[in-house]
């Protein structure tokens, strides 16, 4: 292997490894929280599945382009390689779905209680479980094309007629329906990201009136009704601000890889992207939401006795 097959199997194991540490520690941390009796808040609910989900996606995608880079690219069949495909393209999906459904649930939050939003407010923790089944259900049933599309390594089709993403092959984009399938994916990525910043922004408005009433009443510190509320939102926002970010990169790469032969550069790069956000957020939710690090401790104590 040359240094720099050496270098990127190095970063592609040691992202997957913190990412799939990170989401599995957030994951049984409410998992446990949950079967100790503690109550979680709604919230919890989300950030759970989203650690699930991106869990997924780092074994479905970490995994597999680590051991391509290694040199193993002839460890699946057309069957295997279909599946793990398929489960990437789903729970990259539902990262997006469930990280837009964090970021409006909490502007509902947020919002004043005297507003046009106060009844929504009051239901929004019943839609939760509902919402993000539904989300799950419709990645799970739009990406069945997978199936049709993506092929092992040693598929008898014409390897001209392939992209060769290092572990599978898929399919050139030559096709009508490809072409709109590509469409309603870009048009469900738009819409979902557009909510995120929608939603971001009026969690923006909202922090800074508080702020502005905070200064005007010579308040040096957030008042008892949304301290807590404010540092969860704060951890949001910068939630969703790195999502955005690397979603973005990665999208522009996406676009070049679906509509002609993507360079080996090219999958590495849009590969190391795809996952960043998967292996970063549990440290971000941890490091920021003060909540989590409650939970932390109250696990610890516990599990360790007092002397």
């Amino acid at each position: 292997m040359n240094p720099n097959g050496i270098i990127l199997s190095i970063v592609f194991c040691s992202q997957t490894v913190v990412g799939v540490l990170g989401n599995s520690f957030l994951a049984c941390l409410f998992f446990f929280m949950y079967f100790i009796g503690h109550k979680l808040r709604p919230i919890d609910t989300i950030h759970a599945q989203l650690a699930c989900f991106n869990l997924l996606l780092l074994l479905s995608k970490g995994i597999p382009q680590t051991m391509a880079v290694w040199g193993l690219k002839n460890f699946l069949d057309d069957n295997g390689c279909t599946l793990v495909f398929y489960f990437q393209k789903v729970s990259r999906g539902l990262s997006l779905s469930i990280t837009c459904l964090l970021s409006g649930f909490q502007a509902i939050t947020i919002s004043p209680s005297s507003s046009r939003w106060a009844e929504v407010k009051a239901r929004a923790p019943k839609y939760i479980v509902p919402t993000s089944s539904f989300c799950c259900i419709t990645h799970l049933l739009l990406n069945i094309i997978v199936f049709v599309k993506v092929n092992g390594t040693q598929s008898s089709r014409n390897r001209s007629e392939l992209h060769d993403y290092g572990f599978c092959s898929g399919l050139e984009a030559t096709k009508i329906g490809d072409a709109l399938f590509g469409a309603v994916v870009l048009l469900r990525d738009a819409v979902f990201v557009g909510l995120m910043v929608f939603a971001s922004g009026y969690m923006i408005l909202l922090l800074h009136r508080h702020h502005k009433i905070n200064q005007y009443l010579y308040v040096n510190s957030l008042s008892s009704m949304t301290s807590p509320k404010a540092r969860a939102t704060q951890s949001i926002l910068l939630l969703v601000s790195t999502f955005v970010c690397f979603y973005s990169l990665n999208s522009t790469f996406i676009s070049f890889m679906y509509f002609r032969k993507p360079r080996i550069w090219l999958i590495q790069c849009s590969g190391f992207l795809s996952v960043c956000f998967p292996t970063f957020s549990p440290f971000v939710l941890i490091s920021s939401d003060s909540q989590l690090l409650r939970y932390c401790y109250g696990l610890w104590r516990k599990k360790v006795p007092h002397l």
